[in-house]
């Protein structure tokens, strides 16, 4: 056969074999999917996993599992997923958490872009910035000239170093140009806790955290650390209205999957991800939780991840963290 009639056959037959291709990831999925997670079960991340899993069951007419793999700030659970079958029965919930973590740690960390494939912007946990009571200041400029009158008499809490409230904190005392002493703890409950008791006078608290504790009056709030505020405090501002534009902490999340997972699934993921992050039971579950719904398919989410990547270099740079 010449080669001028083995091109002629392959275009004749292109066509049919996409076909087939498509046809074949139409019927996606066929059983099951697994949503893994990096953290413990009650954790932010799994509550915002486990309600997109239930929407995303309804929508695509089968069961979405979440599996937590807690370990290593969830790089363990990116890394098992990234040498996962990539046939679109194995996601990822990723976060902030793994673009800090490949950021301080490049070696031995999961890049998100080179390593897996994204799929969808999920959700965002609000930051807010709180202070115990005994603090004399009730806005940013106020809390900023505190500081400045008395270098390192403020401590900040985090959950650990290099965690999403920590380089929160070190972005703030940048860009306020201003010292206080970073006071690590193995979780946020445990920070929040000696916050409460007084052992610490500010933090960069998720609001899921935050939000008891400032209806009880045992916290005040200071401002959102996010673009824009949050609905379940609209009245207070946010940090980058108080004088620091850019100011953005949130703690977000978006799906992923392995790198070589076909398009077409990829797409039907997306898209699914996307109803379901506008329906009005996800909506009234994230708020429910503080959180709010972000906006993004797959080259969108890879976009945010570049300039997240940016950002937490720089700032780990600026820290101390990571040496240049």
């Amino acid at each position: 056969m010449s080669r001028f009639v083995r091109t002629v056959l392959a275009l004749l037959l292109a066509p049919v074999a996409l076909g087939t291709v498509s046809l074949a990831f139409a019927a996606y999925p066929e059983r099951p999917v697994k949503i893994v997670v990096g953290f413990s079960a009650g954790a932010s991340s799994d509550i915002a996993a486990r309600i997109l899993a239930e929407e995303l069951s309804k929508t695509l007419g089968q069961r979405f599992i979440i599996e937590n793999r807690p370990g290593a700030a969830s790089n363990n659970a990116a890394a098992g997923v990234a040498k996962a079958e990539a046939d679109g029965y194995t996601l990822f919930l990723g976060s902030v958490a793994n673009v800090i973590n490949a950021s301080i740690k490049k070696a031995t960390s999961v890049n998100l872009l080179s390593e897996l494939k994204p799929i969808a912007l999920v959700c965002a946990l609000p930051n807010i910035l709180v202070v115990h009571p005994s603090v004399k200041a009730t806005t940013v400029k106020e809390l900023v000239a505190l500081a400045k009158s008395d270098p390192n008499k403020l401590n900040f809490g985090s959950a650990g170093v290099g965690t999403s409230p920590h380089l929160a904190g070190e972005l703030f005392k940048m860009m306020a140009g201003i010292e206080m002493v970073h006071v690590p703890y193995g979780g946020t409950a445990q920070a929040a806790q000696d916050l409460v008791g007084g052992r610490l006078q500010l933090m960069f608290s998720p609001a899921s955290t935050a939000l008891p504790q400032i209806e009880a009056g045992n916290l005040r709030a200071i401002a959102w650390a996010t673009a824009a505020r949050g609905a379940s405090l609209p009245d207070l501002p946010t940090v980058a209205e108080s004088g620091f534009p850019g100011f953005d902490t949130s703690i977000w999340f978006g799906l992923l999957a392995p790198l070589d997972t076909p398009d077409p699934i990829r797409d039907r993921l997306a898209e699914a991800v996307g109803r379901a992050r506008r329906s009005k039971a996800v909506l009234t579950s994230f708020r429910a939780q503080g959180i709010e719904p972000l906006e993004g398919g797959p080259a969108a989410f890879a976009d945010y991840i570049t300039g997240e990547t940016a950002r937490w270099s720089e700032v780990a740079v600026k820290a101390g963290l990571i040496k240049q």
